[in-house]
């Protein structure tokens, strides 16, 4: 593992991509609830726009098959348009690529649908790229719990880092001493954390302190 792969995420060091959100791969995922994918990507998009991290939209065939990228996704960048692609490889893509380069950040934190597909493919092809991935396995579905598996296995084998989006929000926000973000972060986790914003929300109302 190289020294750079050691660094924790940060606001300046990474960009999100986000593939293939769209209702027709929703449709074949059988991994896990889709609804709580849904939750999920758009908690992560929501920090990425905290964070202002760059963040990269992609739909496969949006308007012959999968339809557009779901209304809860798109409403967190309601003014940017997804790359649309015919190919399933993100990466095969150049628009896509250059879109990613212009980013100028190394780190590549993805998710997509499908996890055996969509996520796979492009996060093995930037590794062999140069680039470092973190896979957000729990925003990803796949079309069976095994592929969804296999997947994470096969790019464990090729350097990628398998990560949680509740991992990537503490890992943006690192302090709770960092102010001008806190609100906002603490609100995230009551809407989209589950248990962990019930315990934030608690603490607020009840002890006045700050969550962790």
């Amino acid at each position: 593992m190289n020294k750079s792969s050691l660094e924790l995420l940060t606001p300046d060091n990474c960009a999100l991509i986000l593939i293939d959100h769209q209702p027709q791969m929703f449709f074949g995922v059988e991994s896990t609830s889709r609804q709580a994918i849904i939750n999920n990507v758009v908690g992560l998009a929501k920090a990425a726009k905290i964070f202002k991290v760059p963040t990269i939209l992609t739909t496969v065939a949006a308007k012959s098959f999968s339809g557009p990228l779901i209304p809860e996704l798109q409403a967190v960048f309601p003014a940017q348009i997804p790359i649309d692609r015919t190919s399933m490889n993100s990466w095969e893509d150049k628009n896509f690529v250059a879109a990613v380069e212009k980013t100028g950040r190394k780190k590549l934190v993805i998710a997509a649908l499908w996890t055996e597909v969509c996520l796979a493919f492009p996060a093995i092809s930037a590794i062999q790229a140069g680039y470092e991935v973190y896979a957000v396995v729990d925003a990803s579905g796949a079309t069976t719990t095994e592929a969804h598996n296999a997947a994470i296995q096969r790019m464990l084998q090729c350097g990628v880092i398998p990560v949680t989006w509740i991992q990537v929000l503490c890992e943006l926000q690192r302090d709770w001493a960092r102010q001008e973000t806190y609100e906002a972060v603490t609100q995230l986790a009551k809407e989209h954390a589950g248990a962990y914003g019930l315990g934030v929300f608690y603490a607020q109302s009840m002890l006045g302190g700050h969550g962790g």
